[in-house]
């Protein structure tokens, strides 16, 4: 496997992981209002997120400088021809950030900082659905690999399908995770909440994933496919069964399946061109030298691993249950299984 291959893995692997860790977070910024009575409960379901949240972020950082320095024009392409998009994803990510850090600190704008996080994790997850779903689809790009369309070439009805998608898994995977990880009220409303968003995102994952096939995907991608598909099945049955352990491992696996069938369509290419197959950026005529990849390669092998340990280490600290009692509800208010 030449370089080139080994980076476009990598890359796909660093925004697997971006989805599986950051898409529970986005799903429990949109499930607040429905998951959460007051304060208590919100203090509760956002417990679960707090120490992880920003550190899940990381993975999109290096992607994004992964792709800058693996393949520069691919990154040139994206970045110019997608600038809008991104903005406004950058918009919502910073305003999510804010709402996070500071409903803590500034109390009395605690419910506007709530539907701020509410609205900036449905806008950021349906943003890095459409931006994801134009990537494999292809966009208009030219002989010199620049970007001819605009904003509303971006919001075709491909990419609005997968963003929608992505905004109900992102919500399954959510109400799983606040299953998981809560007790008492929260952890019932959190599994009620699956089971709804579950009967949603199986249909419209399944319509997105045979759109995807049907356009050009290889036929090996049928396996990963029929993996998805179970993955959201079994996540909805087993949260309504109380098994939210498994159930979270199920939509894991499904976002990571979902993620093999998008990049492995894409390979070879990064970012197809919809004017002429000639002009699509592929892990040849969009990647650095081989110099500078061998490079990365050494620093990617050293400081992955560290990376990795550091944050399996992070959700080991923080993986027992939070309750209403956790965050200074009384006694008889904190609800659920002791």
């Amino acid at each position: 496997m030449e370089l080139v291959d080994v980076w476009f893995v990598l890359i796909a692997v660093l925004w697997t992981g971006y989805l599986c860790l950051e898409g529970f977070d986005f799903g429990v910024g949109m499930l607040l209002p429905a998951v959460a009575r007051d304060e208590h409960d919100r203090q509760v379901a956002l417990g679960t997120i707090g120490p992880v949240w920003d550190g899940n972020e990381v993975w999109l950082l290096v992607a994004g400088g992964a792709t800058f320095a693996a393949f520069p024009e691919w990154y040139a392409s994206l970045f110019s021809g997608f600038y809008l998009a991104f903005l406004l994803l950058l918009v919502a990510l910073i305003l999510r950030g804010i709402a996070l850090e500071y409903r803590a600190k500034e109390p009395r704008w605690a419910p506007v900082l709530d539907r701020i996080l509410t609205g900036s994790s449905l806008a950021a997850a349906l943003l890095v659905g459409v931006a994801l779903s134009n990537i494999v689809r292809g966009v208009p790009l030219d002989a010199d690999h620049e970007f001819t369309g605009t904003l509303l070439t971006l919001l075709n009805p491909y990419a609005l399908l997968g963003g929608v998608t992505l905004v109900l898994v992102f919500a399954l995977h959510g109400a799983v995770f606040l299953a998981l990880k809560t007790d008492g009220p929260v952890r019932e409303r959190s599994a009620a909440v699956a089971a709804s968003a579950g009967l949603l995102a199986v249909p419209a994952g399944g319509v997105f994933l045979v759109w995807t096939l049907l356009d050009g995907a290889p036929l090996w991608a049928l396996a990963p496919v029929a993996v998805a598909a179970l993955g959201l099945v079994l996540a909805t049955v087993l949260v309504a069964r109380g098994r939210e352990g498994w159930s979270f491992t199920a939509t894991t696996v499904a976002i990571v399946a979902v993620a093999v069938t998008l990049f492995g369509s894409l390979y070879p290419d990064v970012l197809p061109s919809t004017i002429d197959p000639a002009f699509s950026l592929n892990v040849v005529n969009a990647a650095s030298t081989p110099y500078t990849l061998t490079i990365m390669t050494w620093v990617a092998g050293i400081f992955t691993p560290i990376v990795l340990g550091y944050q399996a280490w992070t959700f080991w600290v923080f993986r027992r249950r939070l309750t209403r009692a956790d965050h200074g509800a009384p006694a008889e208010l904190a609800g659920g299984a002791s």
